[in-house]
């Protein structure tokens, strides 16, 4: 009773609002009491998921040898976890990779990579490395299974050296050439094998592979795309889009710990080795700390598209779950183009409000706005399918979350706007926006920004309802979301 309660009082706050603004009433998502709708997720921890499927199943592997399997992306069940005997992925590891792990000086791998490659094997680029130094090697391992046990083909790549010449051939310097770690391993439309890779110190680096062994086709660190002077960059991940024709690189900028302002960006290119662009046409080669300086956060800041950083839904009198934790430092992503469905997605992991450095694997659908740049669905994956909506469908009351673009460890909190279906925007922020086409909104709002985005019917997994969201971009690289405050009947 108190929670319809509560509920009916919003209804009527929110009606209030509307008459005494002059703006036209809605009425077609009410904000009343639903019934709970019960969805369930089995999570994971699986720090810096690189995702691979193989048949009809997903797989995660990701940093201290965590792998992770699902069907439908909502349920995980842990394969491994830990540098141990007992670990399936790689048995005996430390013995296994001895070579690697005496250079690095560690005991535990960093973010992997796994691909089949045309002979049927699959190959884990493994790395490792000191932590507090550059002092890293990559390696190959190959299985015939995907989910092990890999055996070791050897550390093909080395950094931070100091006795002897870096890959380049010359002495090493870590303010302008790689730690090699955190591998992606992808193929470009015409069939050629890349790595990108890299983390703080020189930048992100990209090398050409032979698929008949994996290895890279020539010696050295191969061309960097962006970085020196060691900002907080890591974590490339490439995905090609075949309907823009353009390698999306995605990218984690700031420090992973729950007070390190982690945050996903991305950049793109017509080539998969660049030059990569952000929205604002800064060439990302020129994404770099000045000379001397280390972690220069308001540098890197300036360059890449901010998608996604730390961010709560505000809970509301008449809703369920009035304790909500935000995601703090999300980031780490891959991403996968389901080509029967149409659906891309995009796998990170997140830490949360009050929970410390605990993480857990997050998966949301991902879209691609008019003018060709990805933008990430509000809410975690629950089976949704975009739809096509109509003008009644969409209009009414939402919280409204905007990303900005700085490294910051500071919790955007949503903030509440109505989308009036005369068009006009009021509340938080005020301006104009629009539905065209079956599902795209363009938002114009005060501050001058027009978004472009899509619209999309979600779970909210603490609300236990279903609601219209969106989930949009400016021309300067700025994320906002939404979620609708009222239930939504279904899916369907």
């Amino acid at each position: 009773m108190v929670k319809r309660l509560g509920a009916l009082l919003l209804t009527a706050a929110v009606t209030l609002s509307v008459a005494a603004c002059g703006q036209e009433t809605f009425d077609n998502i009410p904000l009343k009491a639903e019934p709970d709708v019960e969805i369930s997720f089995r999570d994971v921890s699986v720090h810096d998921p690189s995702v691979v499927k193989y048949e009809d199943t997903y797989y995660i592997f990701g940093s201290h040898l965590a792998a992770a399997k699902s069907t439908d992306l909502m349920n995980w069940e842990m394969i491994g976890s830990g540098v141990n005997r007992g670990n399936p992925i790689i048995n005996n590891p430390l013995e296994e990779m001895k070579e690697a792990f005496q250079w690095a000086k560690t005991t535990t791998f960093w973010a992997p990579e796994v691909i089949q490659l045309p002979d049927g094997k699959f190959y884990m680029y493994y790395c490792n490395c000191e932590g507090s130094s550059p002092l890293s090697c990559m390696g190959l391992a190959v299985s015939d299974n995907i989910e092990g046990p890999y055996q070791d083909l050897g550390i093909f790549l080395k950094s931070g050296m100091t006795t002897e010449p870096s890959e380049d051939g010359d002495t090493y310097d870590a303010t302008r050439q790689p730690n090699v770690v955190d591998p992606c391993v992808f193929y470009d439309k015409d069939g050629r094998l890349w790595m990108m890779y890299g983390s703080y110190s020189g930048g992100i680096f990209v090398l050409e592979l032979d698929e008949t062994t994996g290895l890279p086709l020539e010696k050295g660190y191969g061309k960097k795309i962006l970085g020196e002077n060691h900002l907080r960059i890591e974590g490339a991940y490439v995905q090609y889009n075949p309907q823009t024709d353009y390698y999306y690189m995605f990218l984690s900028f700031g420090g992973l710990a729950s007070d390190g302002g982690y945050n996903i960006r991305v950049c793109r290119s017509s080539t998969p080795d660049g030059p990569y662009y952000d929205s604002m046409g800064n060439d990302m080669i020129d994404c770099k700390g000045p000379a001397g300086s280390f972690f220069d956060d308001e540098a890197a800041g300036q360059y890449g598209v901010k998608l996604m950083g730390n961010y709560r839904w505000t809970w509301h009198e008449g809703e369920n779950g009035k304790t909500r934790e935000g995601y703090i430092s999300p980031g780490h992503n891959s991403t996968i183009y389901e080509e029967e469905s149409g659906k891309y997605f995009i796998l990170f992991h997140s830490r949360f409000e009050k929970s410390g450095e605990s993480h857990q694997v997050r998966v949301h659908q991902m879209f691609f706005n008019e003018d060709g740049w990805p933008v990430i669905a509000p809410y975690r994956y629950a089976g949704e399918t975009i739809g096509s909506y109509e003008k009644k469908d969409v209009a009414g009351v939402y919280k409204f979350v905007k990303h900005g673009r700085q490294i910051t460890t500071q919790l955007k909190e949503s903030v509440d706007i109505t989308l009036y279906s005369n068009g006009k925007v009021a509340g938080a922020y005020t301006g104009t926006w629009k539905l065209t086409g079956d599902n795209q909104i363009e938002l114009t709002l005060n501050d001058e920004q027009t978004y472009k985005g899509v619209f999309v019917k979600q779970y909210d997994e603490f609300g236990k309802k279903y609601v219209m969201g969106f989930t949009a971009l400016s021309e300067d690289g700025i994320a906002v979301m939404g979620s609708g405050l009222a239930a939504i009947d279904s899916l369907e």
